[in-house]
C-alpha cells in the first residue's frame, strides 16, 4: 500500500488512469498471494501426511519389538526397536517442518485477507476519488475560461449603452415638452404683464382714465383669424362672467 501511495504522489498523470491500476496492481498481487497460499498449502498436506506415516511406522516397529521380546528372539527385538527410532526421529523433523509451514500459512492468510480488505476499501474510495478529480477538472477548465474573460471591456460596454440609453430618454423627454398643449402658456401670457402695460396703466391712474386697481387690458395671444370666428355660446357666458367679475375687482 506505501508502495502505491508513493507511485500516485510521484507521477502527475491522470489521477483516474492512477487509480484504475492501483487497484488493477492490488488485484494481481492477490492472485499471486493466493496462488502462493494454496502452493503453501499444498506443501503443508503433504508433511501432514508424511508425519502421521512416520508416526505409524513408529508405533508399529514399537510393537514387533514388544512382540519378539516375548517370542524370546531378544535380537530381532533391537532391530525393530532401531527401525522404531529411526521413524520417531523421522517423525520429530516433520512436526518441526509442520509447525513452521503452518506458521508461514497463517501469516500468507492473514495478509491475503488484509489484502482484500484494503482493495474493497480502495474500490470503494475510486469512484468517490473520481468523481473529486472530475470535479476539480471542471473547476479548472471554468477558472481558466473566467480568466479568459475581460471582464473590464464587458463592463464598460455596458456603461456606454446605459449612457446611451438615458441621453435618448433625455431627448425623447425634451421632444415631448415642445409639443406639448401650449394652452397653459398661451394663458400664462395673457395673465402676465410686460412694463409697457405696467407703464400706460401708471399714466392712465394719474390721468383719471381708469380707477385704481382696474385690470389692464389683456396681452394678444399672437393668433389671428380671418373671418367670422366659431364662438361657442357657453364659452361666450363664461367669458362674460369674468368681465363681471374683473370690473367687480
Amino acid at each position: 500500500m506505501q508502495s502505491y501511495a508513493n507511485a500516485i504522489i510521484s507521477t502527475f498523470e491522470d489521477p483516474e488512469k492512477i487509480l484504475e491500476q492501483s487497484v488493477l496492481e492490488m488485484n494481481d498481487d492477490l492472485t499471486k498471494m493466493r496462488q502462493a497460499t494454496a502452493q503453501v498449502l499444498a506443501s503443508q498436506k503433504q508433511l501432514e501426511n508424511k508425519y502421521k506415516a512416520a508416526q505409524q511406522a513408529s508405533e508399529e516397529w514399537y510393537r514387533k519389538a514388544q512382540l519378539a521380546l516375548q517370542k524370546g528372539e531378544e535380537n530381532l527385538a533391537r532391530e525393530a526397536l532401531k527401525r522404531r527410532k529411526s521413524y520417531a526421529d523421522n517423525s520429530s523433523s516433520l512436526k518441526a517442518q509442520l509447525d513452521q509451514q503452518k506458521s508461514v500459512v497463517d501469516n500468507l492468510v492473514s495478509n491475503t485477507r488484509l489484502l482484500e480488505s484494503k482493495i474493497q476499501e480502495a474500490r470503494s474510495k475510486k469512484d468517490t476519488l473520481k468523481a473529486r478529480a472530475q470535479s476539480a477538472k471542471t473547476s479548472t477548465k471554468v477558472s481558466e475560461m473566467l480568466g479568459n474573460v475581460n471582464t473590464s471591456s464587458a463592463l464598460s460596454a455596458f456603461e456606454k449603452m446605459e449612457e446611451k440609453v438615458l441621453a435618448m430618454e433625455s431627448q425623447a423627454e425634451a421632444l415631448g415638452q415642445l409639443t406639448s398643449d401650449d394652452l397653459e402658456g398661451k394663458f400664462a401670457l395673457l395673465e402676465s404683464s410686460s412694463v409697457d402695460d405696467d407703464l400706460a396703466q401708471l399714466k392712465k391712474e394719474i390721468s383719471g382714465d381708469i380707477k385704481k386697481g382696474e385690470l389692464p387690458p389683456g396681452r394678444g395671444t399672437g393668433s389671428s383669424n380671418t373671418g367670422t370666428p366659431f364662438r361657442d355660446s357657453e364659452i361666450e357666458n363664461e367669458l362674460d362672467r369674468l368681465r363681471q367679475r374683473a370690473k367687480e375687482f
